[in-house]
């Protein structure tokens, strides 16, 4: 960054272009969808082994993990999925890693979007198995969406983002996740992922939440040590926060920050290891749906302090005792244990410590922060210099703000290329928090 005053540097080919060439399945790279660091040092690189958009897509290379280590940036593994791991459908779009005791007790969980799956690799065991459930399958009544004046619909999108809690008390962490096409939220233990046997006997340790609210799909979230949870909002160009000590219900959930220009499609959301927030928009459904203008700036890199963006939202929460682990209600009604105070804990779930969640009070009434932004026309500021192009266009009918959009192509919405580009690359930001905007004096653009 410092050798490149426009802000917007070349990027670099990792770990070389050598390891960047589609198709050389033993030693290239050929779609990544989504990367992830470990405690250990290590880069967790998913590749689809795809190439192509829609029709023209081709599986060159089988799903593989590729772990390199950061240091030296070699390869330490490359893992092919079996066959039984994956279906016909399968498209496999993010990846969550589980670190135990040691490095080598560590575990991947891989989201099947269209395959309805859940897959879990054992570094230790250098072993993959496959879980199947309904909670994995898209809602059939929220696969409509609507991004930056765009209406289309996603209605086959399964399971996709996932977070992992910290350690509990059982030693385990509890996974959090959800279809793209789908505004509820699920939560699993990793008791029960790492274990192969639980395979076909696991259907009610999986847990369902409530959903977020309207306009509330989501397809990348992350949970920080201390058990505040940030999520992309994909509807909103914004993002989101919970913190786990709380109900999982919409007046518990804030926005760290929302920009119809900048954040339009945040794709991935990270926090690192000094609590600072990184985040890459890419404006995907634009270059699905209608056309990019590359003459502006499409993809960006954000970072900013975590304690600054929740600061002043519902979740800025300082717990006062050891985290028990985020308290839910499970399947049904009678299913849930009661503890001091208003907290509901599923069976089988232990809190050593009793709380009562009202001494989380936020200093300002909790609202939901989920109504819809007032889209424009695309030829709006949206876009500040983009333009939809003058070729034909479809008209598609935003229902949800009572105004019609116009949009370039074939006007269907639903654009597959073995799946959705959620990843792409971008400038450096440091940018705004809080739905109400923080000061400008920290915020810095790099394109």
């Amino acid at each position: 960054m410092n050798a490149t005053p426009s802000g917007s540097p070349p990027l670099i080919p990792y770990p070389d272009w050598a390891s960047n060439v589609a198709g050389d399945c033993a030693n290239g790279l050929s779609t990544v969808y989504r990367i992830k660091a470990d405690k250990c040092d290590r880069l967790w690189v998913l590749d689809t082994g795809t190439v192509g958009i829609g029709n023209t897509t081709q599986q060159l290379c089988p799903y593989a993990l590729n772990i390199f280590d950061l240091k030296t940036n070699r390869k330490l593994r490359r893992y092919e999925l079996r066959p039984e791991d994956t279906n016909p459908n399968t498209f496999i779009a993010n990846i969550a890693i589980d670190m135990g005791r040691s490095c080598e007790d560590t575990f991947a969980y891989m989201s099947d979007e269209l395959g309805y799956g859940l897959i879990a690799y054992s570094f230790e065991q250098n072993k993959s198995w496959r879980f199947a459930h309904s909670f994995f399958f898209p809602d059939p009544l929220r696969g409509d969406f609507n991004v930056a004046g765009l209406n289309f619909q996603w209605g086959e999108e399964g399971i996709f983002g996932m977070s992992l809690s910290p350690i509990q008390a059982d030693g385990f962490r509890t996974m959090y996740f959800s279809p793209l096409a789908s505004h509820r939220e699920f939560m699993v233990s990793t008791k029960v992922l790492r274990d192969e046997a639980g395979v076909e006997e696991s259907f009610h340790q999986f847990q369902y939440l409530k959903e977020r609210g309207p306009n509330a799909h989501t397809t990348s979230r992350v949970m920080s040590e201390s058990g505040l949870q940030l999520f992309n909002l994909i509807d909103q160009n914004a993002v989101g926060c919970w913190h786990s000590s709380l109900p999982y219900s919409p007046e518990y959930h804030g926005i760290v920050d929302r920009d119809d220009v900048e954040l339009v499609f945040p794709a991935d959301v990270k926090i690192d290891e000094e609590d600072n927030v990184w985040v890459i928009s890419d404006r995907m459904p634009v270059f699905l749906i209608a056309e990019l203008d590359y003459s502006d700036v499409n993809f960006r890199i954000f970072s900013a302090p975590l304690s600054t963006l929740v600061s002043g939202t519902v979740c800025d929460v300082q717990p006062s005792f050891p985290r028990a682990g985020a308290v839910q209600p499970k399947f049904g009604e009678n299913d849930l244990a009661t503890f001091p105070g208003t907290t509901l804990v599923p069976t089988g779930y232990t809190q050593p410590i009793s709380y009562t969640p009202t001494s989380y009070a936020p200093t300002t009434a909790p609202v939901t922060k989920y109504a819809s932004p007032a889209y424009d026309s695309p030829a709006s500021p949206v876009y500040t210099t983009q333009q939809f192009p003058t070729t034909a266009k479809a008209y598609h009918f935003n229902k949800y703000h009572g105004v019609e959009y116009q949009t370039h192509g074939n006007g269907q919405g639903n654009y597959h290329h073995g799946g959705h580009d959620h990843g792409h690359h971008g400038g450096h930001h440091y940018w705004n928090g809080a739905a109400n905007r923080k000061q400008d004096s920290w915020k810095q653009y790099f394109y």
